[in-house]
Parts: C-alpha cells; structure tokens; sequence
C-alpha cells in the first residue's frame, strides 16, 4: 500500500481487522501509518429530546441502518426516503461530508474465544 505522504508498506495482519479513523499502524521500523477514513456523504441528526433521540435511534434500528453516535447526534448515510423519515419525527438535519465509522452491531462483540461462551 502507500500512504498519502508515499511511504510504501504491506498490510499483512494475521487476521481480518476493523480499522477506523484515527487508529495507527506501527510498521517494521517502527513508525507509524495514521488511519484516515474516507469522507462520505452524510446527515447529522439532531433531535429535541433525549427522549425524541432514543425514538429516531429506535426507527433507524428497526430499518437496520448503521448509525454512528457522535455525541448527542447521530450520522447515517445520505438517503432521500430516511431522511424524509427523520424530519417527521421532528430531527433537524444537516447534510455533511465526512468519514463514516458506524458502531459496529451487538452481534459484532459476540464470538467464542475456548471460553464455552458464544
């Protein structure tokens, strides 16, 4: 791979791996690449209400959207119909342009390490 700034390395991790905005990656001689994420069109979600925040967030869930929490707001992918949606509800929105890191599901936390735990 090359970095922006051209420094040329292989990733070659033992196993497959999420790596988000931000994180690093120590090369051979000790230096480090920066992870950047891609910036992507979004929507900022702003509810009224903790309460009006845990509703949206309900919406978005049963629809199996991913969803990132930035602080009190909540980003997703731009999509008309969601959106739409979302303005019903009573969310102000503001469109943006940036990295996209979603939580990652409940489901993604779940796995069996010999522990006899699944």
């Amino acid at each position: 791979m090359t970095g922006e700034a051209g420094t040329r390395f292989l990733l070659d991790l033992p196993q497959a791996a999420m790596l988000r905005d931000g994180d690093g990656l120590v090369l051979d001689d000790g230096s480090i690449v920066r992870v950047v994420g891609k910036p992507e069109p979004l929507v900022e979600i702003v509810a009224a209400s903790e309460a009006a925040r845990l509703a949206i967030a309900w919406h978005l869930g049963n629809r199996h959207v991913e969803v990132q929490v930035v602080g009190d707001r909540l980003r997703i992918r731009r999509d008309h119909v969601l959106e739409a949606m979302l303005v019903g509800l009573g969310a102000r929105l503001t469109q943006l342009e940036a990295a996209f890191d979603p939580e990652p599901g409940a489901y993604a936390h779940w796995h069996d390490e010999g522990s006899g735990h699944v």
